[in-house]
């Protein structure tokens, strides 16, 4: 599959430093564009630490009856979303710049912000708690269960660090690392105050989609999915995550477009393992055998960091009358999801450059 990737210099200034300044950028280059647009603005309950509004904002950039489009996501997690407003940004000013080309019969669906009010607060996931990633279940059912999860719980909330680190070194020992990675991470739906909770009801984030979809009726066209997300992997890494069952249409193209770096958690192939609830499972729905969707990951520090420092942001969060902890610990995750390192994010951001091109040129081929 060719692509034509974009040759502009990589500006690391497009990195925001907080929300409502990402936001601004975007939104301002969005009003750069002379190309035809229509957007629309997605309101979020809850305020910024500055008292500021929360918003998921959205553009569709190209013919309103395009039968492919590039659905380009950021924010899922909120605190990721400083890479994937970072990503958007520079996107839309090589649009602008005439340096991407959309093709015809094509459009570019850019979504900023799904989670705005972890990604304003520095957080995962929303102001109650929920994991955007671990919410496309139906709640009209029973809900999955994670009885590992269940098993580790009073070790994620031990205030000794070193006593928790021995807890799940004895459940690795155990049960083996696959098996601790998907007990902590896969999802859980019993404990609200913990990390990755799927949530009792669709969150923000999924209402937006579901909303998209019907008003963009995306599931009669053909869909290149690009989810963007950090703090899994390789530092500097962007990993290409296939979360479509092995066999499936949805991963015949997503190695037609994206080549053999596509890595496949059900295949044990990712740095990732398999989760309950994924924001992909929604969009699985509706797509047709010439669709895919693939989460682009960008590595920072190891598994192990990631785990403490999430248990550390929960059960701050989980008590009361400690705001600066909380603010303190907020940089953590900041550092930990967005590292202030201009090697790592003109890797993002190159490779991010690379992907998208391969997404357009493979969903309007």
């Amino acid at each position: 599959m060719h692509h034509r990737l974009p040759l502009a210099a990589i500006d690391t200034a497009v990195f925001p430093d907080s929300y409502a300044t990402g936001r601004q950028h975007w939104l301002a280059q969005l009003a750069k564009l002379s190309c035809p647009t229509q957007y629309l603005l997605y309101p979020c309950n809850g305020s910024g630490p500055e008292g500021e509004e929360l918003a998921t904002d959205t553009v569709w950039i190209g013919p309103e009856d395009a039968s492919k489009v590039l659905v380009l996501l950021g924010g899922t997690h909120g605190v990721e979303g400083f890479a994937g407003s970072a990503v958007q940004i520079d996107q839309l000013a090589l649009i602008a710049e005439g340096l991407v080309i959309i093709p015809a019969d094509t459009a570019v669906l850019m979504v900023h912000a799904l989670t705005p009010w972890g990604y304003a607060w520095q957080r995962r996931c929303d102001a109650d708690g929920v994991d955007l990633n671990r919410n496309s279940v139906d709640f009209s059912g029973p809900l999955p269960e994670n009885q590992d999860y269940d098993l580790l719980k009073d070790a994620f909330y031990l205030e000794n660090a070193a006593q928790r680190k021995v807890a799940l070194a004895e459940f690795e020992r155990q049960h083996g690392r696959v098996a601790l990675e998907k007990a902590i991470s896969a999802g859980q739906y019993s404990d609200p105050f913990g990390p990755f909770y799927g949530g009792k009801a669709p969150a923000h984030g999924r209402i937006v989609c579901e909303d998209l979809m019907h008003r963009y009726a995306l599931k009669e066209k053909d869909l290149a999915v690009i989810d963007l997300h950090t703090g899994l992997g390789s530092f500097g890494y962007g990993e290409i995550i296939c979360d479509h069952q092995p066999d499936s249409a949805g991963t015949h193209a997503a190695r037609r477009w994206y080549g053999d770096s596509v890595a496949l958690p059900f295949l044990g192939t990712s740095s990732s393992v398999p989760k309950n609830g994924l924001l992909d499972y929604a969009w699985h729905a509706i797509m047709n055998d010439r669709s895919c969707y693939v989460t682009l990951e960008f590595g920072t520090f190891s598994t192990d960091q990631l785990f403490e420092i999430l248990l550390r942001d929960h059960q701050l969060w989980a008590g009361a009358d400690n705001e600066q902890a909380r603010l303190e610990h907020s940089k953590v995750m900041r550092r930990h999801f967005c590292p202030n390192d201009r090697a790592w994010q003109e890797m993002v951001m190159f490779r991010a450059r690379q992907v998208i091109a391969q997404g357009l040129s493979g969903v309007s081929s």
